[in-house]
Order: structure tokens, then C-alpha cells, then sequence
């Protein structure tokens, strides 16, 4: 009898984070294939009896190759095993997920997508940021720095537009880069930017800045996560000027889009 594969999201590092549905398939697993950055705190609910392997892939560093990735699944799901390949945050979200579900529907194993949550969210929770908020930010866009081709550069200029939140994933030390690109999709240099390294785990630190002194930040552990735009002024160190940014907004009602075209 062929078994199951479960792509599983394991959140960004705290354990508590994790759904229900996913901390009982750790435990019901008879394999586990996990992501380098899947917390320590985490595999610790794997169930003793399940074979756990590391099959990572960390700044350019590769124990194993994503066709061997794949080979695994559908080879341990072949034997009738319930495998969990699982990913740190949301397999959804820069997981390579596109890929294994090819694999799998190529090979006839049947799967199941268990989301979890993603860093963005984990990151902005910690810090007391709404992604979104109706008077300062319509929208949120997740980017990554990191590019399949160096020679063929996303244009963020499409993103970047006034209000918009920006996630970016695996910025990685590139600090002066990112301010860089950033600038030249037309961001401002007072733009606000929050880094977050490993994000909701018990070392969690952060750093708060501007665009225009980005390039001067720490290098904090990885993994990282830069939030750029107004709602960083949520944070912790910025609560205190919340009330006033919001008052500008309480005096003039917001308008539908018939009555501003009138």
C-alpha cells in the first residue's frame, strides 16, 4: 500500500506556534525530512520512532539536491510510510514547494498541504507590527533577496509603491544592496526598516533604522527579515508616536471611491 506525503509548515521557530494538525503528524510520521532551519525546540515533538533527516539548503550550501529531495519523498511514501517533509514558516511562501508537488503528481503519491506560519508574520508579531493598517498602509508585498539569476534582477519598482508594506525574505548582509535597490524603485531615504533575526526564537534580536542608514546596521544572525514601511512606527520603540500619526487620519473621514471621483 503506497503512503502519504505531508508538506507541513513548522512556523518560524517557537514551538507554540505550531498548528494542531502539524504537531500530530510529527507524531504520527514514520519519516520526517526537515529544513536546516527548523527549530531545535520543534523536532522535539518528532516522535522517537520516526527516521528524522536533515535534507537543508542554507546560504548556497547544499547537503543534498532537490531531485534527491524528491526521490526521497516518493521513495519512502512508495514503502507505505507517512512521510513529513517539513518546512520552517509556510511551505507556501519561498519553500521550493512548486517543485516537490511536481514530483509527487508525477509519481502518483497522494499529498496533503498543511500551511503553517510564515516568518513574516511571526517577525511583525513579535514586534508589535500590523503589516497592514487603513491609515497607513493598504497592502503588504513579500519579496526575497535572494535571486535565481544574478543576471536577470526582479524590478522592485512594481512594488514599491506609496503605503505598501514590503516583507523581504533572506536579505542576508547585503544591507548597502537592499537600501540600494530600494532607492532606485523609488522608496525615500526616510523610509523606515526593522530587521529581524530569528524570529520568535529565544535569541530573537532586532534592529530598527532608515533606509538612509541601512547600509550602517549590524549584522545580526541569521536567518534575518527586513521589514520596510510606515507601519515599523507600531513597533515597540515607536508606540508612544502612534496616537498622533492616527489623528491625522481621525479628522478626515475616508471616502469611497464615487465620492472621491465626484
Amino acid at each position: 500500500m503506497t503512503g502519504k506525503v505531508y508538506l507541513v509548515g513548522a512556523g518560524p521557530g517557537d514551538p507554540g506556534l505550531l498548528t494542531v494538525k502539524a504537531a500530530s503528524l510529527l507524531q504520527a510520521a514514520d519519516a520526517v525530512l526537515h529544513d536546516d532551519l527548523v527549530s531545535p525546540e520543534v523536532l522535539k515533538l518528532v516522535s522517537p520512532r520516526a527516521h528524522l533527516s536533515n535534507v537543508g539548503k542554507r546560504c548556497g550550501m547544499q547537503k543534498i539536491t532537490q531531485q534527491e529531495i524528491n526521490f526521497l519523498m516518493v521513495s519512502l511514501a512508495t514503502l507505505g510510510m507517512k512521510v513529513v517533509r517539513l518546512k520552517s514558516g509556510d511551505p507556501l511562501v519561498f519553500g521550493r514547494l512548486g517543485q516537490e508537488i511536481a514530483a509527487l503528481r508525477k509519481a502518483g503519491i497522494e499529498f496533503e498541504i498543511v500551511p503553517g506560519i510564515t516568518s513574516a508574520l511571526g517577525a511583525a508579531a513579535s514586534l508589535q507590527i500590523p503589516l497592514t493598517d487603513r491609515c497607513i498602509s493598504p497592502a503588504v508585498v513579500l519579496l526575497t533577496g535572494q535571486r535565481a539569476d544574478e543576471n536577470d534582477p526582479i524590478d522592485w519598482r512594481k512594488f514599491v509603491s506609496s503605503g505598501t508594506t514590503l516583507v523581504i525574505y533572506m536579505p542576508g548582509h547585503r544591507y548597502a544592496e537592499m537600501a540600494d535597490r530600494l532607492r532606485a524603485a523609488g522608496a525615500s531615504a526616510e523610509t523606515l526598516c526593522a530587521i529581524i533575526s530569528r524570529a520568535t526564537a529565544p535569541d530573537q534580536r532586532t534592529h530598527i533604522t532608515s533606509l538612509e542608514q541601512l547600509n550602517r546596521a549590524p549584522q545580526l544572525p541569521s536567518p534575518t527579515l527586513l521589514v520596510v514601511g510606515e507601519v515599523v512606527r507600531f513597533s515597540r520603540d515607536f508606540g508612544s508616536r502612534l496616537p498622533a500619526i492616527h489623528s491625522l487620519f481621525a479628522a478626515a473621514p475616508i471616502r469611497s471611491p464615487e465620492e472621491s471621483v465626484a
